[in-house]
């Protein structure tokens, strides 16, 4: 059993949960909205964006040792991008990433990331 990573939260659950307890989980999870919600499942991020940015960048752009198998938006993130009405699927808004590196870089960045600032 281990203690909730959330300041003030005195919440116990099994350590094969990860480091927040359910309810912070589930609050971590509505913040950064739904993978539809931030623009994913669309034909140009998967048929042009991903596609491009990972033969662009073969290797993860971050520890320059793994494969890269995620195209990471960077440095805007894909909401920012729309929001300035720039292409998110534009492959140069964008960088090949490990999964190990894109999720610590999302840990620290994205809002209900653990880490994050």
């Amino acid at each position: 059993m281990r203690v909730c990573s959330v300041s003030g939260c005195p919440k116990l659950y099994p350590s094969t949960e990860g480091s927040r307890c359910h309810t912070h989980r589930v609050q971590a999870d509505r913040a950064r909205g739904t993978s539809t919600e931030r623009g994913y499942n669309s034909t140009g991020h998967t048929k042009r964006f991903r596609p491009s940015v990972l033969e662009r960048d073969p290797i993860c752009v971050l520890c320059q040792v793994a494969q890269s198998t995620v195209a990471d938006h960077y440095p805007r993130s894909r909401k920012e991008l729309t929001d300035l009405h720039m292409d998110p699927n534009d492959p140069k808004h964008g960088r090949g990433l490990c999964k190990p590196c894109h999720d610590a870089s999302t840990a620290q960045h994205q809002p209900g990331g653990w880490n994050a600032r």
